[in-house]
C-alpha cells in the first residue's frame, strides 16, 4: 500500500494556519480590491475539491489504497479554500465567499474512466503549482504571497503522489494504463494551441448539464479564470512552457524513456496503439 507512506510524508511538511502563516505582517495598503477578487475566486474553486473526491471514491470502489489517499488530499485541498477565506475574513470580509457561491461548485461528475481522471488531476495538479507560484509574484501584499507559495508547494506534493499511484497502475496494467497516460497527458500539454488553459475546472463533465457542467462555469463571475491568467498574473508562454515541461518530464520517467515534445509523447501513444492492434487474438 502507498497510502501509509505518504500519509506520513505529508504530514511531516504539512503547514498550519495558526503558527506558518504571518498574518500580523498584514499591508493593507499593498492589497488592492482587484487582487483580492481574485482570492475569492480561488478560494471557491478550490472548494471543488469536494465534488472531485466524491467522483474519486465512486470510480475507485475497488481501491482502497487510493480511497484512503483521498482523506489527506481532500483534507488538504479543502484547507486551502479555508485559509484563502481566513485572509479575506480578517482583511476584506466583505468579499468572503458565501456558502451558497460555495455550494454552486458542488455537483455531479459523469463516471470516467480511473486510470484517465488521474492522468487529468495529476496534471491539474502540476499546472496549479505553477498558477500559484506565478500569482505569488503578481501579488503585492505579503501575507497572501506567503499563503500562495505555501498551496503551491501542496499542489507539487500532490501530483508526486499521483504519480506514484500513475506507477503502480502501469505495474497492475501494463499498456492499458500507458496508453491512458498519453492520451491525456497529450491533452493537457498541447493547451498551448487551443483558445483556453486545460484544467479540471474547465473541462466538462456532466454531460445532462451542459453548458453549465464545469467548475469555471458555475463561479459568481464564470470568465474569471482567462481573465486572471491573461490579463491579472500574466501566465504567459514561458509559464506555460514550465508546466509542458514538467508534465513531460514526469512521463519521461513514469514511461522509462526520454520525452521531449509533445510531438514525441503523440508518437509514443501512436506506438502504443499499433502495439494494441497488433495483438494476436484470444478468441
Amino acid at each position: 500500500m502507498l497510502y501509509p507512506e505518504l500519509f506520513k510524508s505529508l504530514e511531516r511538511v504539512r503547514w498550519h494556519m495558526d503558527r506558518d502563516i504571518p498574518w500580523d505582517n498584514f499591508d493593507p495598503a499593498r492589497l488592492s480590491d482587484e487582487q483580492a477578487r481574485t482570492i475569492k475566486m480561488n478560494a471557491i474553486t478550490e472548494w471543488a475539491a469536494l465534488p472531485a473526491t466524491e467522483m474519486f471514491l465512486r470510480d475507485n470502489v475497488d481501491d482502497s489504497d487510493f480511497s484512503a489517499f483521498m482523506s489527506v488530499w481532500f483534507f488538504e485541498e479543502q484547507k486551502h479554500s479555508l485559509v484563502l477565506m481566513e485572509y479575506l475574513q480578517r482583511f476584506r470580509p466583505d468579499l468572503v465567499p458565501t456558502e451558497e457561491e460555495l455550494h454552486a461548485v458542488r455537483f455531479h461528475f459523469d463516471p470516467a474512466p480511473a486510470q484517465e481522471t488521474l492522468m487529468l488531476h495529476f496534471c491539474g495538479e502540476i499546472r496549479l503549482n505553477h498558477w500559484y507560484r506565478c500569482a505569488a509574484e503578481w501579488h503585492t501584499e505579503p501575507v497572501i504571497q506567503h499563503i500562495y507559495r505555501l498551496i503551491s508547494r501542496d499542489e507539487a506534493r500532490h501530483a508526486g503522489a499521483y504519480l506514484q499511484y500513475m506507477r503502480r497502475m502501469i505495474d497492475k496494467l501494463g499498456d492499458e494504463a500507458r496508453s491512458a497516460f498519453a492520451r491525456i497527458g497529450m491533452l493537457m500539454a498541447s493547451s498551448a494551441r487551443s483558445s483556453k488553459p486545460l484544467h479540471p475546472t474547465n473541462l466538462h463533465v456532466n454531460a445532462s448539464l451542459f453548458p453549465n457542467d464545469t467548475v469555471q462555469s458555475r463561479l459568481p463571475e464564470p470568465e474569471w479564470l482567462e481573465h486572471w491568467l491573461d490579463q491579472q498574473i500574466r501566465f504567459g508562454k514561458e509559464w506555460e512552457a514550465k508546466v509542458v515541461g514538467m508534465i513531460l518530464t514526469n512521463l519521461s520517467l513514469l514511461f522509462d524513456r526520454t520525452i521531449g515534445t509533445v510531438q514525441e509523447l503523440n508518437r509514443y501513444r501512436k506506438e502504443l496503439g499499433r502495439a494494441k492492434t497488433a495483438e494476436p487474438s484470444t478468441a
